[in-house]
C-alpha cells in the first residue's frame, strides 16, 4: 500500500506528459533487417544499436525510476534497452501487481482500468505498456525477453502454455513502434527447443512487423540452433563473463569478435550482435565475488572489437544497473554493492557514446571487416580490429601497440590520419600521405591494456560533413 499511495503523488506529474508520449509513439518507426542483410534500419535510414541490459526494470523500478533510468540513458547515448519481462513466475511490479495468474504464463493477470492512482487498477501489463510507450517517446527501442529461461527449467513454461503466452504479448504489443523480441533468456538453445521454437514462430506470426531474435547462454549463439529458422531475424551471441584464464585452450573466449564473423559466413544472411558481452563491475566468470572485476576497459574492448568485426550494434551491462540493485532492499547477485542509479555513472556506461559517434560519423550502411589490412596482428589482447567503408577505414587497438597498415583499399590518392580516443572521444591528428604501399603507425602513449585507440584514415579529397562536435 506504501507504493501505491507513492504512486499518488507521481501522477500528477507523469499524466501530463502523457499525451506527449503517446503522441511521440505514434511517430516512432520499427526496426528492420538492411537489403544487404548485415545491419538494421529505422525509417529507412541506418540504426546502430547502442543497447543497455535493464533485465530487472519492471520489477524493481516505479515509474518516476523508470523515467530517470531511460532519460540518463537517453543522455549517455544508448537507443536500446533490454528488459525481461518475467523473471520468475511469481513476478511482481513495484506496485505489487503480479504478472500471472496462479504463476501460470499461459493466464496473465489483467484487470480493468489502468489508473495507477487506484489500488488493485494499475495492473503489471499497465505498466509495461507504460514503460514501453515512455520509451517510446525518448527515442528508446525496448528488447523484451518474454521470459527467462529458469522459467523453462522450471516447469513453469511449456509447450502446453507458450503459444498462448506469446500470443498474448503479440497482440498486446504488436502496434507499439519500439519493441524487439528477444526469445529465450540466458538459456540453452539444446534444451526445450521445440517450446523456444513455438514461442519464436507465435511471436512472429501474431506480430509480423517486430524483430525476434533468441538471446542464449554465456559463449553460445542463437546462430547455432535457430540460424534457418523463419521467425529468427537477426543472431544474438552472449559473449559471456569468463577471462581467458577461465577456458580452455581454443576457445572463443574473451575474442567475441570471433563469433560476428563466424555469423557473418552464415547463409542465409543475418545481422549479429553481441547481447551480453562481460559486464561492467561484475566479477572473471560471475561466481568469485572475492576475485578481480570487468572494468570499464573491458567493456570498451568487447564493444569496439565486436562492432569492428561487423556487428551492427553493441550492448552494454552494469552488474548493479542489469539488477536495478537498492542495497538493503534486494539481495545481491554476482556481488553487485551498488545502488542502481549511483551505477549509472560507471566510465564504461559514459564511453559507449563514442563507439556510436564515430560509427555515425560516416556512411555505415555499407561498411565491411576487413582484417586483411593489419599486417602484423596478434592474438588476444594484441587483436587489432579494421573496418572499412566509403572512403574510410577504422583500426581499434585495445593496448594502444604500434601495428603496420596495408595501404590502398581505398581508392584514394592521399590519406588523412587521426587517432581517436574511445575513452574520451579527443582527436589527435597524424597527417596526409599517399595511398599506397604500408605504413607503421604508433599510437599516443606505452603500449597497456586500457590504452585502446581508433585509427582513422580518410580519402583526402573527400569533403565529409561532421554530425557533431565530438565526430573527426
Amino acid at each position: 500500500m506504501m507504493i501505491v499511495r507513492a504512486a499518488l503523488g507521481l501522477l500528477g506529474m507523469l499524466s501530463a506528459s502523457a499525451v506527449a508520449v503517446d503522441a511521440a509513439a505514434a511517430q516512432a518507426t520499427p526496426l528492420r533487417v538492411s537489403a544487404d542483410g548485415h545491419y538494421l534500419e529505422a525509417g529507412g535510414k541506418p540504426f546502430f544499436w547502442m543497447g543497455d541490459t535493464a533485465w530487472l526494470l519492471l520489477g524493481r523500478l516505479d515509474r518516476a525510476e523508470t523515467e530517470r533510468y531511460l532519460t540518463q540513458r537517453k543522455q549517455q547515448g544508448f537507443n536500446v534497452v533490454q528488459v525481461m519481462i518475467l523473471h520468475t513466475a511469481a513476478m511482481t511490479n513495484r506496485y505489487a501487481a503480479p504478472a500471472l495468474h496462479d504463476g501460470d504464463p499461459g493466464r496473465p493477470r489483467v484487470t480493468p482500468g489502468r489508473n495507477p492512482a487506484r489500488p488493485g487498477e494499475y495492473d503489471y501489463w499497465d505498466h509495461l505498456d507504460w514503460v514501453v510507450a515512455r520509451a517510446a517517446a525518448l527515442g528508446i527501442q525496448v528488447a523484451l525477453v518474454p521470459a527467462w529461461g529458469s522459467l523453462a527449467d522450471s516447469g513453469a513454461l511449456t509447450e502446453r502454455n507458450a503459444a498462448g503466452y506469446a500470443r498474448f504479448l503479440a497482440e498486446r504489443y504488436r502496434t507499439h513502434p519500439n519493441i524487439v523480441w528477444l526469445n529465450g533468456g540466458d538459456t540453452k538453445a539444446d534444451e526445450h527447443t521445440a517450446m523456444w521454437q513455438l514461442l519464436g514462430s507465435t511471436l512472429k506470426r501474431h506480430d509480423p512487423g517486430h524483430l525476434v531474435t533468441f538471446h542464449p547462454f554465456g559463449r553460445t549463439d542463437s546462430a547455432w540452433h535457430f540460424h534457418d529458422v523463419k521467425w529468427l531475424d537477426f543472431n544474438m551471441f552472449q559473449s559471456g563473463h569468463r577471462s581467458y584464464a577461465q577456458e580452455p585452450a581454443g576457445a572463443r573466449s574473451e575474442d567475441n569478435w570471433r563469433f560476428v564473423t563466424e555469423d557473418r559466413q552464415r547463409r542465409p544472411i543475418k545481422p549479429t550482435i553481441d547481447g551480453e558481452p562481460s559486464y561492467e563491475n561484475i566479477p572473471y566468470g560471475l561466481h568469485d565475488v572475492t576475485g578481480p572485476r570487468w572494468g570499464a576497459a573491458d567493456a570498451r574492448r568487447y564493444a569496439w572489437w565486436a562492432v569492428m568485426a561487423g556487428a551492427f550494434g553493441h550492448s552494454y551491462g552494469e552488474n548493479s544497473v542489469m539488477q536495478m540493485l537498492v542495497p538493503g532492499r534486494d539481495k545481491p547477485s554476482f556481488g553487485a554493492n551498488q545502488r542502481w542509479d549511483v551505477a549509472m555513472a560507471a566510465p564504461g556506461a559514459g564511453q559507449m557514446r563514442h563507439l556510436r559517434t564515430l560509427i555515425e560519423s560516416r556512411p555505415m550502411a555499407s561498411r565491411v571487416p576487413d582484417m586483411a589490412l593489419i599486417v602484423d596482428n596478434g592474438t588476444r589482447y594484441e587483436r587489432v580490429l579494421a573496418t572499412r567503408g566509403p572512403g574510410y577505414v577504422f583500426a581499434y587497438t585495445y593496448t594502444g601497440r604500434s601495428f603496420t597498415m596495408r595501404l590502398g583499399a581505398l581508392p584514394a590518392r592521399r590519406l588523412t590520419a587521426a587517432w581517436y580516443s574511445p575513452r574520451d572521444g579527443g582527436t589527435r591528428r597524424i597527417g596526409t600521405f599517399a595511398n599506397r604501399g604500408t605504413r607503421r603507425f604508433d599510437p599516443p602513449g606505452d603500449a597497456s591494456p586500457g590504452n585502446d585507440w581508433v585509427l582513422v584514415l580518410d580519402d583526402a579529397d573527400l569533403a565529409r560533413p561532421r554530425k557533431s562536435q565530438e565526430a573527426i
